[in-house]
C-alpha cells in the first residue's frame, strides 16, 4: 500500500502533464512517503494518453486509466479512487492551478485526525469579472438548494481511505463530488 495516491482527471492537458508529474515528485519525494500518480484521461484528443503511456514506462510512480470518450470530471475521479491504493488520496487538476507546495499541510491535517482536507482558493485576482461573479453565484445557488459546497473549492482535496469507503456507499449515477464529499460525515 502506498502512503499517497494522487488522482488527476484530465481532458486535453498534454502540455502541462510533464511539469505536473515533476512538481508532484519534487513535493512528495523529500518527505520519504511512498506515492503514485493515477492519471485518468477523460477522452482527450490532444495526445494526452500517449504521453501518459510514455511517462508510465520511464516513471514507476505514474499509472494511467483511459476513457474512450469524455464522461466528466467526477466520473473520472471516481474511477481514479477505485484504482488508488494510497492510505490517502489527493485529487488535483492537471492544469497546474493547484498549489503543489501545500501537500505537506494536507498531510499535517490528516495526521491531526481530518479524513477530508480541502484546498480552498485564497483569492480570485486572476479571474475575469464574469468568472469571479459567476463562481460566487454558483456557490450561493448551491447553498440555497441545500447542497453543502465550500466557497472557492474545486477538486483539490485529500481524502482518507476511510472517507473514500464512505463515499463509495453513494451510488449516484450523476456524481457531484463537491456536493457529496461534505455530506459523508468525516472530520474535515
Amino acid at each position: 500500500m502506498m502512503d499517497i495516491s494522487v488522482v488527476i482527471s484530465l481532458y486535453n492537458e498534454r502540455e502541462s502533464l510533464q511539469e505536473l508529474v515533476k512538481g508532484i515528485g519534487e513535493a512528495i519525494a523529500p518527505t520519504g512517503l511512498t506515492y503514485n500518480i493515477i492519471m485518468v484521461n477523460d477522452g482527450s484528443t490532444d495526445g494526452s494518453w500517449e504521453l501518459i503511456k510514455e511517462m508510465a514506462k520511464t516513471n514507476s510512480h505514474v499509472k494511467g486509466i483511459c476513457f474512450r470518450k469524455n464522461y466528466g470530471k467526477s466520473a473520472a475521479l471516481f474511477h481514479g479512487f477505485e484504482a488508488a491504493d494510497g492510505e490517502v488520496v489527493i485529487t488535483m487538476d492537471a492544469d497546474l492551478q493547484d498549489d503543489i507546495e501545500v501537500l505537506d499541510e494536507f498531510m499535517e491535517r490528516y495526521h491531526e485526525g481530518c479524513h477530508v482536507v480541502y484546498g480552498v482558493r485564497k483569492e480570485r485576482k486572476t479571474d475575469t469579472f464574469f468568472k469571479r461573479n459567476s463562481a460566487l453565484a454558483f456557490y450561493k445557488l448551491m447553498n440555497i438548494l441545500g447542497t453543502k459546497v465550500l466557497n472557492n473549492h474545486a477538486d483539490y482535496r485529500l481524502m482518507s481511505k476511510e472517507a473514500l469507503e464512505g463515499l463509495a456507499q453513494y451510488r449516484e449515477v450523476n456524481l457531484f463530488l463537491r456536493g457529496i464529499v461534505p455530506e459523508i460525515g468525516y472530520k474535515t
